[in-house]
């Protein structure tokens, strides 16, 4: 079992959701020392081209990319202004079909869905270091109670958190549906990795009965008390596009105890640690090559 520092768990939130997610080396933009979030965070409309995740979670961006409508029978997509509800098709369909089962839950409607990706993906001027080719989504906690809300209720409401003791535990408005939701979202073999705070795993772990491997995929990361985070797998096919290792053999259920342990009794600082390394901004010449050319198309 991994004891986990209250350092490292600093840093871990600081680079939340890049779990296991490889840097790729590209040198074929080399000398491009542009800030690509400055450039892709500018890109309002996706191109024309045919639809493939470049790179990878945390270092790439897309290409015809698709729109999650902003409201269906099922779903309604949140924070409009941000105009992060672009992803490749295969995550547009998983959204649409995760919601129609959310419908059939008690006090579910459906689901709020928060950021996808940008228009043309890459990095974002704000919030997340993954995000970047469409094969990403937050799934709001908050149960889809109304699925009539404006763009100004969007903007306005908010989801509720999960987690008390500071994500040790659930807290009283954690439900069997949320527990349903997430299995259903990692038994879903488009899914390569959930990530919810350590208490949510645990009470999962906790009450799974009958088969528990859809356990492996739901991993406890820092934050992610608000929404879940769900990311899928590289469409079959496509050759540009960069998976993640699978996750560790197992339930996974010992290292999110073991999270939740060093929240609730945090070891002492180490006073020899050396300082953490600000992350540097991405560039173009850190991303796929492929990229600039996303960046330029109609």
């Amino acid at each position: 079992m991994v004891r986990l520092t209250a350092a490292l768990i600093l840093s871990m939130g600081l680079a939340a959701c890049q779990q296991d997610t490889p840097r790729i080396a590209v040198t074929q933009n080399a000398g491009d020392t542009r800030v690509a979030k400055v450039l892709f965070g500018a890109a309002p409309r996706p191109t024309a081209q045919s639809p493939a995740a470049l790179g990878g979670y945390a270092q790439g961006c897309q290409a015809g990319a698709v729109a999650l409508p902003e409201t269906g029978p099922t779903w309604q997509a949140m924070r409009l202004s941000r105009n992060r509800n672009w992803a490749q098709p295969v995550t547009v369909e998983y959204i649409q079909d995760l919601s129609r089962f959310a419908a059939t839950l008690p006090g579910w409607n459906g689901i709020y869905v928060g950021d996808l990706s940008q228009p043309r993906g890459g990095p974002m001027l704000t919030g997340h270091a993954s995000h970047q080719t469409g094969l990403d989504a937050d799934i709001w906690m908050l149960p889809a109670t109304r699925l009539d809300l404006s763009r100004a209720e969007r903007e306005a409401i908010s989801s509720i958190s999960m987690r008390r003791a500071n994500g040790a535990y659930v807290n009283t408005d954690w439900t069997p549906q949320h527990e349903a939701l997430i299995r259903a979202a990692a038994s879903d073999p488009r899914t390569a990795r959930i990530f919810v705070f350590p208490g949510a795993k645990v009470a999962m772990c906790q009450n799974a009965t009958g088969d528990r491997n859809w356990l492996n995929k739901v991993r406890p990361w820092y934050g992610h008390h608000y929404h879940f985070h769900v990311r899928l797998n590289c469409p079959a096919g496509d050759a540009t596009c960069a998976d993640q290792a699978p996750p560790p053999a197992g339930d996974g259920c010992a290292e999110a105890q073991d999270w939740v342990n060093t929240i609730l009794n945090p070891p002492p600082p180490d006073p020899t640690a050396p300082p953490a390394l600000p992350r540097g901004e991405l560039t173009m010449a850190s991303l796929p090559v492929q990229c600039l050319g996303v960046l330029n198309a109609n």
